[in-house]
């Protein structure tokens, strides 16, 4: 995987700092951790409403002392931006065209030296969606890697870690139960979410 923010030691300190600063300035609270067994492990999250995500994503991921790595559309990409999205942990995702995200992202996980954790939207977009898109859940079977329930309520203004889940493989069964715990949360666009 490339080097991020999150692989940059002085920056790093720094903006753990100014993240943990920040949201507690803007009444956030940051709560759960990561679990040993879930070092290597898929990220869900959820609600994705807005483009205000991504950074309060950053702060908190800077907070809980993670190495993340997350999915946007390609558009983002594009000249002048690209770099700099790379840099914060971005992955260029083309929704056109179809390619072998899955098993690249779980070659990357299982080869990855040391902690690393992949954040993937399953909505796949900010706008409203009845059915999540379930790369996510694919990725982590392949790598044989848990999926860390991770969640952002601005209604509450809290966020972080929930439980850490392993698949079993049935789909269908996995994914209401992933769903029920999504639930009760907000997006900062809460018509937007559908659990």
């Amino acid at each position: 995987m490339h080097r991020t923010i999150f692989s940059t030691p002085i920056v790093n300190t720094l903006l753990r700092a100014f993240s943990v600063f920040f949201l507690r300035l803007a009444g956030w609270q940051v709560l759960g951790s990561l679990p040993p067994e879930a070092r290597k492990s898929v990220f869900i999250a959820a609600p994705h409403t807005s483009n205000w995500d991504l950074p309060y994503t950053l702060m908190v991921a800077f907070s809980l002392r993670l190495n993340v790595y997350w999915m946007g559309k390609a558009s983002i990409f594009n000249f002048p931006f690209g770099p700099l999205m790379r840099w914060l942990g971005g992955i260029a995702v083309d929704r056109s065209k179809a390619n072998n995200l899955v098993a690249a992202s779980a070659q990357a996980l299982q080869e990855a030296h040391g902690a690393l954790q992949l954040i993937v939207p399953p909505e796949g977009t900010r706008s409203k969606v009845r059915h999540w898109k379930t790369g996510f859940y694919h990725i982590a079977v392949a790598a044989r890697v848990p999926i860390v329930m991770a969640y952002m309520d601005y209604h509450r203004k809290i966020s972080g870690l929930g439980p850490v889940f392993v698949p079993c493989g049935d789909l269908e069964a996995d994914m209401i139960k992933i769903k029920a715990f999504y639930a009760p949360f907000q997006g900062k666009n809460a018509t937007q979410f559908e659990a």
